[in-house]
C-alpha cells in the first residue's frame, strides 16, 4: 500500500501540468530557494526588499551566473543581498540548441 503511494506521489509530482498541459517550473526548487533566472516576478516579490521595480530589474538582468551578480551588477544594496542570499540561487539556463548552419550553393562537380 505505502509503496503504491509513494509511486502515486511521484508520477503526480513528476506529471504535474498546467492549464495549457506543458510542464510547471518548479516555483522554488526542492531547496526551498528561489531561482534568478526562472522565478516569476510574483516569486521574486516574495522576498523582503524586492518590489515590483526590483523584480522587474531582476528579470531584464537575466542570466545570472552567480547569485552574487545582483550587487555586482548594482541591481540590489549589498546589505539587502546580505538578507536574501540564503534564499536565492542562480541555476545556469539551459544551453541554448544550437541551429544547423545554412549552406550556400550546392557544387557541382
Amino acid at each position: 500500500m505505502l509503496k503504491a503511494f509513494l509511486i502515486l506521489a511521484v508520477t503526480a509530482v513528476l506529471g504535474a501540468t498546467n492549464a495549457f498541459g506543458q510542464a510547471r517550473a518548479a516555483a522554488p526548487a526542492a531547496s526551498g530557494l528561489i531561482d534568478l533566472n526562472s522565478a516569476s516576478r510574483d516569486e521574486l516579490m516574495t522576498l523582503d526588499g524586492i518590489g515590483e521595480v526590483r523584480a522587474d530589474a531582476i528579470i531584464r538582468a537575466r542570466p545570472f551566473r552567480a547569485k552574487t551578480e545582483l550587487v555586482e551588477r548594482h541591481l540590489i544594496p549589498e546589505s539587502l543581498y546580505d538578507h536574501i542570499a540564503g534564499k536565492v540561487m542562480a541555476r545556469a539556463p539551459p544551453a541554448a540548441t544550437p541551429t544547423p548552419a545554412t549552406r550556400g550553393p550546392a557544387k557541382r562537380p
